[in-house]
């Protein structure tokens, strides 16, 4: 009589090898993906309403916005004004989160954090500068986006919502 070899399966996780870095990983997720809890790192909240930054602006210019073609006309006709008048936000070169809160805006958004000279087109600047983006903020959603700023200067905006480029100067 012949017998099926006996196969003893031991979990992931019981692996003696594997067990601390399935933990690690695990832990590592939920510190990224908490709120308020990104290790080291300052949190910067920031507001989107229709076609700007809430915290970025003197004022809220109560905007009303149903697609991205909305924002597009009311930037051409007040973007620079309003951009002339923002606020530039002045950080120590370190590690951030920053918080983004869709308010009030209908349609969904994102965010984007680049070196001010960056060109999402050159393949070198993609693997040599800092550019940090992302979507999927619908309606009332909040997202963390983690990035390391060194010294320099960078602007952030929302492509999806067109935002005015906002400046940040990092210092050391």
């Amino acid at each position: 009589m012949h017998r099926a070899p006996v196969v003893r399966r031991t979990p992931l996780i019981a692996s003696p090898t594997l067990a601390p870095l399935v933990a690690a990983f695990a832990i590592g997720a939920f510190w990224l993906s908490a709120p308020g809890t990104a290790k080291g790192a300052e949190v910067i909240t920031l507001t989107q309403t229709p076609c700007q930054f809430l915290e970025s602006e003197p004022q809220d210019h109560g905007f009303t916005s149903s697609s991205k073609a909305d924002c597009e006309a009311i930037n051409g006709k007040t973007g620079k004004d309003r951009l002339a008048k923002a606020k530039v936000m002045r950080l120590k070169a370190g590690d951030y989160v920053f918080r983004v809160t869709n308010k009030n805006v209908p349609y969904q958004l994102g965010f984007w954090i680049r070196e001010a000279d960056y060109n999402w087109l050159n393949p070198l600047h993609k693997a040599t500068k800092t550019s940090v983006s992302g979507g999927g903020l619908t309606q009332g959603k909040t997202q963390d986006y983690k990035v390391t700023l060194k010294p320099g200067e960078y602007l952030y905006s929302c492509p999806l919502n067109p935002t005015p480029d906002y400046k940040i100067i990092v210092e050391s």
